[in-house]
């Protein structure tokens, strides 16, 4: 019998490589961590994010008299992801079920076990606009992280760093994984490229310069590489077809490195299947980050209800496009326009309360877990890091008058394309709606109903106002960008998260985690997602499949 060094080999240290490699060194097995990035870049994506978890009646939601349940959540999870593809869909909606299980019993006391804590106003992202059975969730569960992504990941970090001292885990950085080792019909090793040492900071974009190789052997390999987002070629090429034709210009919302490569190299080498390559998740409020990290990095304006919003010719969208209700909906919208943009319009009043940046760099109030920092939201004027951006950030522009934002916008993309007449008209009459007790705007509707939950009055809808009263101005526009992000399909696995071929068969020692498995099944989301499913989906594909492993290895 061979001796080998390690017991399991984890490709990729994002999250859910994270959670998986501490799930099963806890067992006592030897697990050897690779990536292609450098120790400062352990947790990925995640430690950028804005650290928000889908959690189903939880304390935080009855605290602020949220009613849900398992049931309603389930309804909302079914009709967002609208699955209609009985082969494709199979593995995802079986995942999709014990994560929703999963946010409603297990995530929270199991986060709290390992320090994790959460802001106490839940947000309400993905509102959907359509009827109860139809995309969107129903009640607020957008549960922001303290001390958002780095919040999350810190703890995991830590449990890793332990487990390194124990000799139970091995992190080798820099080492990108160019191929799997078969023998027979099972996966027994990776081998690849040893990179150089760089000195770039997180995300940064490193070198990919080849200064040795390397091969490993081991029993089991779990691939958490993540998805496609930073490769936008790639975005290009499988774009779907239902959201238009592929945007010319887009802005990155994840580091260069979320390249894909280990996704092809996994159905090419070992005969995994792919599903879902079509559906993919995108925002419709990308900016052009002033201070950026990695390459074309783009920030995501996470909106409040009351900005109107305009297609790049100066035409309002059509119900149920308002700010932060439909996502897919509203990128399928802007992509049928014929332009990669579109624009919030806006007042000072509105950019101060409404507005938040995706992202734990551009919170720090909430990254930093200072009380302090935290309590200048309430305060007259726009957070530090919304001025920043109206400061430097090419994407805004600022006038007195409907006319001369009109103006600026024009000169912004270098063509007349917006009539100022008609860009007035829309703006006035829905002022003259707002106005009133009584209207037939939807939108003014949905604003009213935001202030309703006592979250969304307190820090995140904005008292309703007519755009074009100066003491709420000066007016704001602001050019909105497509920016990638999520992967939704992916490798297929079952619910121990094995690897399938496609005849469903699994591939004796392949595992995968995260995105690059669609956050389990190769598709859980479906077609859309309910927003705070994304870190929800590593920490859970991570933890399940991790136990699976463990019990494999037993």
């Amino acid at each position: 019998m061979r001796l080998l060094q390690f017991d399991v080999i984890v490709v990729g240290a994002g999250l859910a490589g994270l959670v998986a490699t501490n799930e099963i060194a806890r067992s006592g097995k030897k697990v050897l961590l690779l990536d292609q990035e450098g120790e400062q870049s352990i947790g990925g994506q995640a430690w950028w994010s804005f650290g928000g978890l889908f959690l189903v009646d939880s304390k935080e939601q009855r605290a602020m008299g949220v009613k849900d349940s398992l049931e309603l959540a389930w309804q909302d999870w079914i009709g967002t992801a609208a699955y209609d593809r009985p082969d494709e869909d199979y593995w995802g909606r079986k995942w999709a079920e014990r994560y929703v299980e999963f946010a409603y019993e297990e995530k929270r006391p199991w986060l709290r076990e390992k320090n994790v804590r959460f802001f106490p106003v839940v947000g309400w992202a993905e509102r959907g606009g359509y009827l109860a059975d139809g995309h969107g969730n129903s009640v607020p569960r957008f549960h922001i992280t303290w001390g958002t992504g780095p919040g999350l990941v810190t703890p995991f970090v830590h449990e890793l760093n332990e487990l390194i001292a124990q000799g139970l885990v091995t992190f080798k950085g820099r080492h990108q994984a160019d191929g799997l080792i078969k023998k027979g019909d099972a996966i027994t090793g990776v081998y690849g490229s040893v990179l150089a040492p760089t000195n770039v900071r997180r995300g940064e974009d490193s070198n990919r310069e080849v200064i040795g190789e390397f091969s490993y052997e081991a029993e089991v390999v779990v691939v958490a590489t993540g998805g496609i987002g930073g490769n936008l070629d790639l975005i290009r090429k499988n774009w779907p077809k239902r959201l238009g034709n592929p945007p010319k210009t887009m802005v990155s919302g994840v580091p260069k490195h979320v390249d894909g490569r280990m996704l092809y190299i996994t159905e090419e080498m070992a005969g995994a299947n792919i599903v879902n390559r079509d559906r993919m998740w995108h925002y419709t409020e990308g900016l052009k980050n002033w201070n950026p990290i990695w390459s074309k990095h783009g920030i995501r304006i996470l909106p409040g209800p009351s900005s109107m919003w305009f297609d790049a010719e100066g035409n309002r969208f059509p119900t149920p496009n308002f700010p932060g209700f439909d996502t897919l909906g509203t990128l399928e919208t802007i992509m049928k326009t014929g332009y990669d943009y579109s624009w919030f319009v806006l007042t000072k009043d509105i950019i101060e309360s409404e507005f938040a940046l995706s992202g734990s760099e551009q919170n720090p109030d909430l990254t930093e877990k200072s009380f302090g920092k935290l309590f200048q939201r309430v305060l007259p004027g726009a957070p530090g890091p919304i001025q920043a951006f109206l400061d430097y950030g090419e994407d805004f522009v600022m006038a007195e008058t409907i006319d001369s934002l009109v103006i600026e916008m024009n000169k912004l993309v270098g063509e007349k394309r917006i009539d100022i007449d008609h860009m007035r008209r829309q703006v006035e009459m829905r002022d003259r709606e707002v106005m009133n007790k009584f209207n037939k705007d939807l939108q003014i509707t949905a604003m009213h109903g935001a202030r309703f939950y006592l979250g969304d009055k307190l820090i995140r809808a904005v008292k309703p106002h007519r755009l074009l009263d100066p003491k709420h101005g000066p007016l704001i526009a602001v050019r909105l960008n497509i920016l990638s992000r999520k992967t939704l399909g992916g490798l297929e696995t079952n619910l121990s998260g094995q690897v399938l071929r496609p005849d469903g068969t699994s591939i004796d020692g392949l595992y995968a985690v995260g995105e690059v498995c669609g956050f389990g099944g190769g598709g859980l989301h479906g077609y859309r997602s309910l927003e705070g499913t994304f870190l929800g989906g590593c920490l859970f594909t991570g933890k399940q499949t991790g136990a699976a492993v463990v019990e494999h290895l037993r």
